[in-house]
C-alpha cells in the first residue's frame, strides 16, 4: 500500500490497519517513496538482529544450524603451583 505523507498523517489508523493485516506501507512525498512502515514480526527478531550484526561485520554467522560440536580437545593437567599464585608473586617482586 502505498500513501502520500499528507494522507497518512489525516488517516493515520487506516495505515495501521494495514501494517496489523500483514502489509507494508510506503510513505511517499511527492510521488517518491521515503519510508517504510511494516509489521514486527517477533518470531524472526532473534535471526533479523544476528542479520543485522552480520551484515555490519560485527560477527560471523555460524556455518551451519544445530547444536554446538563437542570439543575435540582435552584440558592439560599442569603439575606445579596454580598459575594465578605465579603471578602474585612475580606482582610482589616487581613492587
Amino acid at each position: 500500500m502505498r500513501l502520500g505523507l499528507r494522507e497518512a498523517n489525516q488517516h493515520f489508523s487506516k495505515a495501521i490497519k494495514a501494517v496489523r493485516a500483514g502489509e507494508e506501507v510506503v510513505l511517499t512525498e511527492r510521488g517518491r517513496p521515503i519510508a517504510v512502515i511494516r509489521p514486527v514480526r517477533t518470531e524472526d527478531a532473534e535471526d533479523t538482529a544476528l542479520q543485522a550484526m552480520a551484515d555490519e561485520g560485527l560477527i560471523t554467522p555460524a556455518a551451519r544450524k544445530g547444536p554446538m560440536p563437542a570439543p575435540r580437545w582435552q584440558p592439560v593437567t599442569v603439575k606445579g603451583k596454580p598459575f594465578s599464585q605465579t603471578i602474585h608473586e612475580d606482582r610482589e617482586e616487581r613492587a
